[in-house]
Order: C-alpha cells, then structure tokens, then sequence
C-alpha cells in the first residue's frame, strides 16, 4: 500500500494552485483579496462547473471590481457582462444582483474589511461559518469554500476539511479527518492539499493516476 504521505506529496506536484490562486486572487490577510474570495465562494456556490466559477471570477476582476467599493459602484449590466464573459451565464442576472447586495453587506458591517468578521468570530469556524452564511448567494457550502481557501492566511482556522475535499480524501484512501490530512503536509499547504482534494471528489483529477503515479515516483 502506498505511504498517504507520499500519495498527498504526489497530489501537491500535481495541482500547484488552489481554486483562488487559478482565478488570479493573490491570496493574503488584506482587506482586497479577502474580499475577492468571498466573491469566487459565491460563484463556486451555484450548480456550475468549478472552472466557469473561477473564469467568471478573473473576469470580474479583470474589470476592476475587486474591491466592494467597486464591486458596488458597476452597474448590473456591467457585473452581468463580466460574468458572461467567463461563460456564466446560467445564473448571471441573479449572481450580479446578489454580488451588488454582498458588497453594500461587507461594507456596512464590516466596513469593507473581512478581517473584522475573522475577529468577531474570534476565530471560531462555526461563527465564522454563520457570519459568512449572511451574505447572498453564501450558504453553508459557500461559506466552507471560504474557509478552506482562507486557512492558508488564516492560521486559526486550520485544519479544516470541508465534505467535498474529504471526499476526496476517501477516494484516494487517504484519512478522512482534518487533523490527520494536516499531519501529511505542512501548515502552508493545507489549503492547497484541500483544494486539490476536491479536485479528486470532482473528477477534475483521477484518483487512479494519482495513487499509480504516487507508487512509481522515487
């Protein structure tokens, strides 16, 4: 049987980029890319491909809305169009609408600033869970795809595995809990090893290359 920690080190050459690194979010503790990832949660949260979302998302950015302030200063049509742009467009008109309302959110309570709700929920990711379930378009799914991207620059949240990443897990037989999964690699790069999990649970990647190629590298 192959050793998980070397399945897990196989899976990270593989898939070197998380879902936010793809859609151009340099992801940091700072108000802008924080921001910008609760913007792909929302995308990545509606019955759509993973990689339309995160399409969807560069284009977003790509137009300059990075930023509530400028998410909620283009006008529908515009977010609309951006969105058409990274071909998603099943949910366009109602994901536009809701982005709009998310940022005027953010920036009322939070002032525009996604650290504030990290140090209300003082680091709880049951809180933080709620808090993020507040804006549209964010349900418990969403609010999990935040999370698991967010942990690499937040280090109170970590590990955590959300269902579909353990999915993954389960798939390559590796273990199926956040602490075990975060025993494999280190600290920086469990988000990247969770991400790259959910790639597994959606056939993005094969489970069986990966476990073959993980028992022939040296």
């Amino acid at each position: 049987m192959t050793d998980p920690h070397h399945i897990a080190r196989t899976l990270l050459h593989r898939q070197r980029h998380t879902y936010a690194d793809q859609a151009g979010i340099r992801l940091a503790d700072r108000p802008a890319p924080l921001y910008q990832l609760l913007v792909l949660a929302t995308l990545l949260s509606t019955r759509i491909r993973a990689r339309v979302a995160v399409a969807a998302t560069h284009e977003l950015l790509t137009a300059g809305y990075t930023t509530p302030h400028r998410m909620e200063a283009a006008s529908w049509q515009d977010r609309v169009d951006a969105l058409g742009r990274g071909h998603y467009r099943r949910y366009d008109e109602r994901t536009a609408t809701m982005l709009g309302t998310g940022a005027r959110l953010c920036l009322d309570r939070w002032h525009g600033d996604l650290r504030r709700l990290h140090a209300d929920a003082d680091g709880d990711p049951a809180t933080l869970r709620r808090l993020l379930t507040a804006f549209p378009g964010i349900g418990p799914t969403g609010a999990d795809i935040f999370l698991r991207e967010v942990q690499t620059v937040w280090a109170d949240v970590r590990p955590f595995a959300d269902r579909r990443a353990l999915a993954g897990a389960r798939r390559l037989g590796l273990p199926t809990t956040a602490a075990d999964l975060a025993a494999l690699v280190g600290p920086t790069d469990l988000g990247r090893l969770t991400s790259a999990l959910v790639r597994v649970a959606l056939g993005e990647e094969s489970a069986a290359d990966i476990t073959r190629a993980a028992a022939t590298r040296p």
